[in-house]
């Protein structure tokens, strides 16, 4: 209130001058559409731009906001038209992501203005389905999304761009026909599978290892995704309901591929969204719902009480279009202070629709009449109608605000309401999980019980078996035991004798002190005698030599007081060792009670150790015993399990035995007649089976030198039944295809093999003829084989001409010449067609001409990497023969070469043959497209045949590889000139019907259906003639590589 308040005593002065500039500017309709196309464009160009960040939600509202203001799309789609969208990926996808918002948020008319603009979309999206990744893919499959967005809301057009509608709404859309429903359905089902798509794509091009929704690549791919969630979250909702009304009114059966579609569509839909819950980006600007774990149980109609709908919550601070448009209109109409007043006899248009025109040609304006002019009171009341005006002005924008705060309000409700459902969806679920963990802990513990009755079993049949190892284990720790104690009292007795060296060392040390002291006492008693007798002659020398040297005196009185001191210090010595001589001797007195005590301990200890040491003889006696059995036990196990291995060995021979002779059966039985094989793989099998032999060689070796390596010799021996077998089999079936002798021959050999190989594998049986098996026959027998299928392979062109290297060299001089002449061919064409064409007809030539020269730059490039590559190929691989020999030696790879070669040449010459006539003006577009895709193709052999024999890492083949993507980018070029040229040139004719009466549209509908009709049948029709004439192709180019003298050999 307060707010209102102070608004309202703000109103009187700035109101006026707001209302004064505004008008102003209504005056000039022109102006204001040319200032609004303008903003608009600006947006459009700032929204739709080629930098690889996400839209500005700023700009795509202002577009959103001009579609409401014009009612319509057609400025969008003017200043869309005007950008290249064909020629920047990023540009296209930015484009889509707009157009997305403007078709949910937008007018609703933007859907019927845009239909007008489905076929160039549907053009763009194939010719961006050309590219198998970045940008051009997901642009491809969001143009599909749109368009079958357009559709779905024109042949539905009670469902708005949004797609939020009530179950009444809903209802009313299907007007309560099963029929209608069951339509609706499958439209939706193909509307969610679109977005779905969509969804994967973005998902497949990002590297989820990475934080990618935080760069502005990553935000630039997973900006759309938001407007694919709101769609998506709708059509759930829906086809959940549909199919609960469906399987009210139809049959479970006739719904069951709904079912299957949609449990399909609800694991993408549930694992898409938990994908983008996880992502950072989304996690500020919306609230994904999560999906129920289970999808609705449509056989029971109770379910749909237990579905939940899912709500796609968006924060406040990110509002939605259409609130944030009735919060620019209140703007609009608030004052702007910073513009200078316009003059007082402007007068706003509401006025005047309200009160009459304005005072020049008003007839009851009393005021102008007669020249008079307005006095003060009419002065203040147009004054007071003014703010009048104003105050109603506010009071809509408080109402507008207002309108916006329930609105929020609304959405926070929603929400609350949302998040309370959600939770209690949770917590059924989470009953019905602890009803289903109740059941599965019931089932473990039955599982448990009887996991515990068969454990008991176990335990007690193994108990027996382990008893002796237990045993024996336990004697051994016992032993261990006696003899650590053993050693544990040998330590203790040796302890006690040292104890006992050191006490008696310790009384020998103290009597040796003891005389030491003695000794000491004795020395200095005589040399305190003859210090006192020196001091008395020292006394008498003294006492003579008093007057001469008072200085000796002063020495001797030193003397004599040191001497006094150090016998003190000799009588402190003298007492301290009387004191450590009495403790010596009690310290003695207490080691010999302790070597008694350990006298007695080491008299028991050795009794316990004899005791100890008979028990531990028997102990060591059972254990010998046991570990006698055991050995006797390990013995009878070696013996079984060699055994075991030899009747393994047994087992694996005898099944290569039925194996071989399987084959051989093969070789009776009628149904086989009809199989054909190939000499080249009759050939590859001989030499893998040759390559086993020596395999099953060193096997056998290695098991008769140490028979625990029978694995070995198994998968050998089962290895060769095979490969045995399989040659058995494929020679038969070769020998369909050769002549009668020849085939006689060839089966009369694997007959012959299959024998050898039964004798080889009947000695293998034997153990005493392990050591000695001969394989010689059976490899003689399969080296016959081999030989008679290198007879039996085809020949190359060699036999034919007999020059094959030169054959090479000269196709592809020649294909290179026909490019070179070609390409001179089109730029003689761009002359005479800049001579002669102007306007559009010249431009759209010189396109279709100039990707035709680059087409032909790239094929040339082509070429010339290719005749690099076959060249390191033939020096690699030709060793110490000539390139000839080489050639010949790889007969078909050499076929090949010429082959392709020979397409590349004849597809350039007609592609500049088709150009020739569409610059005239007497060719098809589409054939010129067909030439570029036959040479694609061409090249795309060329590339197959050269690289299949280069090395990887070849520098060549890299170059190879990007003259190749350089042919592809190159067709694509001359395909989408070709198009836009012919959209160009070719007339649209509009459709106007508004003429015509309901019996001529009738009409005019039969014929069209009757035509419809007539060219699906022709076109199936064609296809039939096209896939005739591949099948001729395919045999003559059968024929080229040596297919017909095999069919002569069948003949």
């Amino acid at each position: 209130m307060d707010r209102v308040k102070s608004s309202m005593q703000q109103v009187p002065n700035p109101i006026p001058k707001a209302l004064i500039r505004r008008t102003g500017g209504a005056n000039s309709l022109e102006l204001e559409k040319e200032n609004f196309e303008r903003g608009q464009a600006v947006s459009i160009n700032k929204a739709i731009n080629t930098q690889e960040v996400a839209v500005k939600e700023k700009h795509a509202r202002t577009c959103i906001l001009g579609t409401h203001h014009e009612k319509g799309a057609h400025t969008f789609w003017a200043a869309v038209n005007r950008l290249p969208l064909s020629s920047n990926a990023v540009l296209c996808w930015k484009f889509c992501h707009v157009f997305h918002k403007l078709l949910r948020d937008g007018h609703p008319n933007v859907i019927k203005d845009s239909m007008r603009n489905k076929a160039d979309l549907s053009d763009m999206s194939r010719m961006w389905g050309h590219l198998s990744e970045g940008y051009g893919k997901l642009c491809s499959i969001y143009l599909k999304l749109l368009i079958t967005k357009m559709e779905f809301h024109v042949k539905n057009p009670r469902f708005p761009g949004n797609l939020q509608m009530s179950n009444r709404q809903l209802d009313e859309a299907g007007e309560n026909d099963v029929n209608n429903f069951f339509q609706l359905t499958v439209e939706m089902f193909d509307y969610l599978e679109c977005e779905l798509n969509l969804f994967l794509g973005v998902f497949s091009s990002l590297d989820m290892s990475r934080s990618v929704s935080v760069t502005a690549a990553g935000q630039c791919r997973l900006a759309p995704l938001i407007q694919v969630i709101l769609d998506s979250s709708h059509l759930y909702d829906y086809t959940v309901k549909l199919l609960f009304k469906l399987h009210s009114c139809l049959p479970a059966d006739t719904l069951q591929g709904h079912r299957d579609r949609f449990q399909e569509q609800f694991k993408k839909l549930k694992s898409l969204f938990y994908r983008s819950s996880n992502l950072q980006y989304f996690k500020r600007l919306i609230q994904i719902p999560q999906l129920p774990e289970n999808p609705p149980n449509f056989l029971r109609a109770s379910a749909l009480s237990e579905h939940i709908s899912p709500v796609v919550v968006i924060p406040a601070e990110s509002s939605s279009p259409e609130t944030e448009h009735m919060v620019d209109l209140v703007t609009e109409d608030l004052v702007d202070t910073d513009i200078p007043v316009q003059p007082a006899t402007v007068v706003e248009p509401r006025f005047d629709d309200l009160f009459g025109t304005s005072a020049a040609t008003d007839p009851f304006n009393f005021n102008n009449q007669n020249g008079m002019r307005k006095d003060d009171k009419d002065r203040l009341i147009e004054q007071l109608t003014r703010e009048i005006q104003a105050l109603r002005e506010e009071l809509e924008s408080f109402r507008l605000e207002s309108g916006r705060l329930c609105q929020a309000l609304r959405g926070r409700v929603n929400e609350l309401e949302a998040e309370l459902a959600e939770q209690s969806h949770l917590r059924m679920q989470a009953l019905g999980e602890s009803e289903f963990l109740r059941a599965e802990l019931d089932d473990l513990r039955r599982v448990k019980e009887d996991t515990e009755k068969e454990q008991r079993s176990l335990t007690e049949i193994e108990r027996k078996a382990v008893a002796n190892e237990q045993r024996y284990v336990k004697l051994k720790e016992k032993y261990t035991e006696l003899v650590q104690s053993h050693a544990d009292l040998l330590r203790k007795n040796a302890e006690v004798t040292r104890q006992m060296t050191v006490a008696r060392a310790a009384q020998d040390e103290v009597d040796s002190v003891r005389r030491e002291m003695q000794e000491k006492v004795k020395a200095a008693q005589e040399a305190a005698e003859r210090r006192e007798q020196e001091q008395v002659e020292q006394l008498q020398e003294l006492q003579r030599e008093l007057i001469s040297s008072r200085a000796e005196l002063d020495t001797l009185k030193s003397t004599m007081a040191s001497s006094q001191q150090s016998s003190e210090e000799l009588s402190s010595q003298l007492s301290t060792v009387e004191s450590e001589k009495v403790e010596l001797a009690g310290s003695l007195l207490k080691k010999e009670e302790e070597l008694a005590g350990l006298g007695e301990e080491l008299e028991r200890v050795q009794s316990s150790l004899a005791s100890e040491r008979e028990s531990g003889v028997k102990t060591a006696e059972a254990l010998q015993n046991q570990l006698n059995e055991k050995e006797s036990r390990e013995q009878a196990l070696e013996s079984q399990l060699v055994a075991a291995r030899w009747s393994t060995l047994q087992g694996a021979v005898e099944e290569a035995e039925r194996i071989v002779q399987d084959s051989l059966a093969q070789l009776d039985d009628p149904a086989h007649i009809s199989c054909t094989s190939s000499a080249d793989y009759l050939a590859s099998r001989c030499q893998a089976s040759l390559d086993c032999m020596d395999r099953l060689h060193s096997a056998r070796d290695g098991y008769l030198a140490d028979n625990t390596g029978v694995s070995e010799l198994v998968r050998a021996v089962t290895h060769l039944a095979h490969l045995v077998g399989d040659t058995i089999v494929q020679g038969s079936a070769t020998s369909h295809m050769v002549p009668v002798e020849q085939a006689d021959a060839l089966s009369d050999s694997v007959k012959a093999c299959g024998a050898e190989a039964l004798a080889l594998l009947g000695q293998m049986k034997e153990q005493e003829s392990l050591a000695t098996v001969d394989s010689a026959t059976l490899r003689a027998a399969l080296e016959g084989i081999l030989a008679t299928a290198e007879k039996l392979r085809p020949r190359g062109l060699e036999l034919q001409q007999g020059e094959l290297g030169d054959l090479v060299e000269q196709e592809m001089a020649a294909t290179s010449a026909a490019v070179e002449s070609a390409a001179a061919r089109i730029e003689d064409m761009l002359n005479k067609s800049r001579a002669v064409d102007t306007g559009v007809k010249m431009e759209v030539n010189e396109r279709i001409l100039a990707s035709c020269t680059d087409l032909m730059q790239a094929i040339k490039e082509l070429v010339l990497s290719s005749k690099d590559l076959q060249r390191d190929i033939v020096d690699s691989g030709r060793g110490a023969a000539s390139m000839k020999e080489f050639y010949v030696k790889n007969s078909r790879w050499t076929e090949g070469l010429i082959s392709a070669s020979k397409a590349v040449g004849w597809g350039a010459t007609v592609m500049v043959d088709a150009a020739d006539l569409v610059v005239q003006g007497k060719g098809k577009y589409e054939e010129l497209m067909v030439c570029s895709h036959e040479i694609a193709a061409s090249t795309a052999q060329l590339v197959a045949a050269s690289k299949v024999k280069a090395d990887k890492d070849n520098a060549n083949l890299g170059r190879l590889k990007l003259a190749s993507k350089g042919v592809t980018q190159a067709t694509a070029g001359v395909v989408a000139s070709t198009k836009s040229g012919k959209s160009q040139i070719e007339e649209k004719d509009t459709m106007d019907f508004s003429s015509m009466t309901l019996t001529q549209i009738k009409r005019q509908e039969m014929d069209s259906q009757v035509s419809v009709l007539e060219l699906e049948t022709k076109l199936q029709k064609e296809r039939e003639r096209l896939g005739e004439l591949r099948k001729k192709h395919y045999e003559l180019a059968g024929v080229a590589e040596g297919w017909g003298e095999e069919d002569e050999g069948t003949g």
